[in-house]
């Protein structure tokens, strides 16, 4: 799972607009003012039903990290966590 819905920073970051991004998503905000040190980002492929091939992105470390648990879920309560 992404490290950035439980971060200080998830509504402001240009990382995780990015993931936001490529999964299709609305974004949190429209324009992210934080530029975060030094995310790694975890992309992994599966197989979908029916054939294709799906693409997951995770943020899994980043310097700029601070904890806010449950951060996201509070900015979108009506709406399930991410996976």
């Amino acid at each position: 799972m992404c490290i950035c819905v439980d971060c200080r920073w998830v509504d402001r970051c240009q990382a995780y607009h990015a993931v936001e991004r490529q999964h299709g998503v609305a974004h949190l905000t429209d324009r992210p003012d934080v530029c975060p040190e030094e995310p790694r980002i975890h992309i992994s492929l599966h197989d979908l039903s029916g054939g294709g091939v799906g693409v997951e992105w995770d943020v899994r470390a980043c310097t700029s990290f601070e904890a806010d648990y449950g951060r996201w879920q509070r900015l979108r309560p009506e709406q399930e966590l991410p996976r």
